[in-house]
């Protein structure tokens, strides 16, 4: 590509990830919840009982920022953090009734943003574009400084 910031590779997916955050931040406004809370309510909708080290490294934020996370939603009614029953230094989270309700509406909300995302493409094309994001993923996870010149 060129040596322009507008056809810069990393500058282009950064702009379309802003604009995805952007989108699902107001698709999610209505049930007052940002999108880390979202993020991490999925995850205990699909696995329930994670500790806030699980839920962390799941949401890709410092065990810090779950920490906030999960007060905040703990706070509000929507999980529930208990004692591991063998390790009982270890918190799971779970969502509460409530949670669970909001949640799964929540989520019609961004599954909008997400379907007008995927509908740029042919199923062929999302296919294909997903694996180019993948092997973009696996070049930069080889990324070490010493072999830049």
């Amino acid at each position: 590509m060129g040596s322009t910031v507008d056809e810069r590779m990393g500058h282009r997916i950064k702009r379309v990830e802003q604009e995805l955050t952007a989108a699902k931040h107001a698709a999610l406004r209505p049930f007052k919840i940002n999108l880390p809370q979202y993020t991490v309510m999925l995850a205990l909708s699909q696995e329930p009982g994670l500790s806030g080290a699980a839920l962390a490294r799941r949401c890709m934020v410092t065990p810090q920022t779950m920490s906030s996370v999960l007060s905040t939603l703990e706070g509000r009614g929507l999980v529930e953090r208990k004692p591991h029953p063998i390790h009982s230094h270890i918190l799971e989270a779970r969502l509460t009734r409530s949670g669970l309700s909001l949640i799964r509406r929540a989520d019609e909300a961004a599954m909008q943003v997400e379907t007008l995302l995927s509908g740029c493409f042919t199923e062929v094309e999302a296919k294909e574009f997903l694996g180019r994001l993948d092997k973009c993923s696996q070049a930069l996870a080889a990324f070490r400084p010493e072999t830049v010149k």
